[in-house]
């Protein structure tokens, strides 16, 4: 697993992709997406929509084809499913992202909690959790979640 991931991080990002991301390193991609898997199952059940959500994210917002995007979600919930906290993907993110790409990636991780149309407590509360370990104050993840759900809505159906 750890000769997929350094093959990852070495030859599946493209030069156009690298500007598109622009400091954004695979390592970040994959502990970003890894928190996002972390998220979608965290009702213990990892629904179709939270996937095409993750998938279409990595798509967007890192700049990559269907199949890295694929390869990238492989890679991370084998990692998720290995990792004993979030701390070592939070920690990463933490010290490479600027308050607006915390922000994007609030805004993402609500996305992921609110595509089923269910909101379970546990999940309100890891969200949370990775916000402080993200070091994003709750304003700002409060906002995040206006922003997915929209003005006025609470985010489910």
């Amino acid at each position: 697993m750890l000769d997929a991931i350094r093959r990852f991080v070495t030859g599946r990002i493209t030069p156009q992709q690298e500007e598109h991301v622009g400091r954004t390193t695979p390592s970040v991609q994959l502990a970003a997406c890894a928190l996002l898997l972390e998220l979608a199952h965290a009702d213990s059940e990892f629904t179709l929509e939270e996937q095409r959500h993750i998938e279409g994210a990595l798509i967007r917002h890192f700049g990559l084809d269907e199949a890295t995007a694929a390869e990238l979600l492989e890679l991370a919930e084998a990692e998720r499913s290995r990792s004993v906290d979030h701390f070592q993907f939070t920690r990463l993110i933490a010290d490479q992202y600027d308050l607006g790409q915390k922000m994007v990636l609030a805004e993402l991780m609500w996305g992921v909690i609110l595509a089923d149309g269910k909101l379970a407590d546990h999940e309100a509360h890891l969200v949370r959790k990775m916000a402080h370990m993200l070091e994003l104050k709750p304003g700002y993840l409060a906002e995040a979640r206006r922003a997915v759900a929209g003005p006025g809505q609470t985010g489910l159906s």
